[in-house]
């Protein structure tokens, strides 16, 4: 433990954020855990617990809630890794140079992921519990919940903590995959991403993201038709309630097999919209480094697209969720009363998650934007020497990130709006009075959302631009 303890405590500065992400997942968790049983037991003590879909669905999605915690977790800590990575590239190939090995160097790089998941875990699981544990506390003195005996701190509030450990480890493995490419030649040049040529010719990224996405949508096709009992099969239809389970899965994998394509669709979608903002020189440039790095263009970019589209799914999927619950009412009144209180509890757990999912994409999407702005001050310091201003430097950054904005918010206000929609058919489509909806989109937060990732993107860029810009030309390109 204290070789992976010291090479983080190395780079620390590199890891706040991964720590903070691993911090809020494993926080997700626990409370997710503590949320549903709280939920459980004022379900309990009234007579709505023998409505059996709305049942079943309540404790099907804390399930949902934990995994999909976890999977954006996941993914964050792999593209922060794969950030860090790139911008390492000539400090790796020294060590490489002095008889490092490349795998020595990605166990180095997934010990320190082990550590920031252990870190990051521990810290968000106490904090998580102490904050539930107070939040009943107060709820009960408030009268807004009966004053029961509820299971708020259990053995199971472990099992965050744990996967979250595992996750962030293996995320770190898979976001180092780059040392394995490093060369000790390369020390003597700067840290480069692969030409556009070489990530075309890799067919292994195009067949693997291809079938993830084929299989992925075959399985949320299957889910939505499940859950909203379509099929006549007698042994099918005993499964519909569980139409989400399947769903789930096929969101995973086409969501991974659309990241891992990114680099082969996202510069093409960043230029043309990047050519939209006029045709001076720093926008020009902006637009064509989106071709130039598509590994960094895209690694950038996805981190926002995870952001919007997790929120939007939340969002959608809770309007979606609400809209069902109230259609099946007015259709069976007689069936539904006293539903009302466990809806409202339940769209504030769903509101508490939206909010969760929020700040996790925030951190990663600041992170990984100021560590890219960061990782070319020696290209930024060959513009300004070549004779671009500070301030023509400034206005390329920016249009990178309102490219970046308008691509990811567009890509991703699609999959979330998809994933949502899905997510509830698939969870409530065959509950009595029930049926096929159209997405709900609730248009004024969609705007919100979109504005917020404006912002954050325009923001997270500013500092880092502003110190790599401070340099002079010379100091900038003497950077490693």
């Amino acid at each position: 433990m204290s070789r992976p303890f010291s090479a983080f405590r190395a780079n620390a500065r590199e890891h706040r954020a991964s720590i903070l992400v691993a911090a809020l997942s494993s926080a997700f968790g626990v409370a997710l855990l503590s949320s549903t049983g709280v939920l459980a037991a004022y379900i309990a003590q009234d007579d709505v617990a023998a409505h059996g879909s709305v049942t079943v669905a309540l404790n099907v999605v804390a399930v949902i809630f934990f995994i999909i915690a976890v999977y954006v977790g996941a993914i964050v800590t792999t593209n922060t890794f794969a950030t860090i990575i790139a911008g390492r590239t000539r400090t790796i190939a020294l060590l490489r140079l002095i008889g490092s090995s490349a795998q020595a160097q990605r166990r180095s790089v997934a010990g320190e992921g082990l550590t920031v998941g252990l870190i990051g875990s521990l810290l968000g699981g106490a904090i998580a519990a102490t904050l539930a544990l107070a939040a009943v506390r107060v709820f009960v003195a408030l009268r807004v919940l009966p004053d029961l005996l509820y299971p708020v701190i259990t053995p199971a509030l472990l099992a965050p903590l744990v996967v979250v450990v595992l996750t962030t480890w293996l995320a770190s493995w898979v976001g180092g995959r780059r040392v394995l490419t490093v060369t000790p030649v390369q020390a003597l040049g700067a840290a480069e991403e692969r030409p556009p040529a070489a990530l075309r010719r890799s067919r292994g990224r195009t067949v693997v993201a291809s079938a993830l996405i084929l299989v992925g949508a075959a399985l949320l096709a299957f889910g939505l038709l499940l859950g909203l009992d379509v099929f006549a099969t007698p042994v099918l239809q005993q499964y519909h309630s569980y139409g989400v389970l399947v769903a789930l899965p096929g969101g995973v994998l086409s969501f991974t097999g659309i990241i891992l394509a990114a680099p082969l669709f996202m510069p093409s979608i960043l230029r043309g919209v990047g050519l939209l903002f006029g045709h001076g020189t720093a926008t020009r440039l902006a637009a064509a480094n989106a071709v130039r790095n598509p590994e960094r263009s895209s690694r950038t970019t996805i981190g926002l697209v995870i952001g919007v589209t997790l929120i939007t799914m939340f969002v959608v999927a809770a309007q979606s969720y609400l809209q069902m619950i109230q259609e099946a009412q007015s259709n069976e009144p007689e069936l539904y009363a006293g539903v009302t209180p466990v809806v409202t509890v339940t769209m504030i757990v769903f509101s508490v998650m939206i909010g969760f999912s929020a700040v996790i994409a925030a951190v990663g999407v600041i992170n990984n934007l100021s560590l890219s702005v960061l990782q070319r001050r020696r290209e930024l310091g060959l513009l300004r020497a070549l004779g671009f201003t500070a301030q023509q430097v400034k206005r390329m950054i920016l249009a990178e990130s309102a490219q970046l904005t308008v691509s990811a918010v567009l890509t991703g206000l699609v999959l979330g709006t998809v994933y949502g929609w899905i997510g509830a058919q698939s969870l409530l489509g065959s509950i009595p009075g029930g049926g096929l909806l159209v997405p709900a989109l609730p248009w004024p937060f969609l705007a919100l959302v979109a504005v917020a990732a404006a912002v954050l993107a325009v923001v997270a860029s500013i500092a880092p631009t502003r110190r790599a810009t401070a340099l002079s030309p010379v100091a900038a390109l003497a950077v490693e």
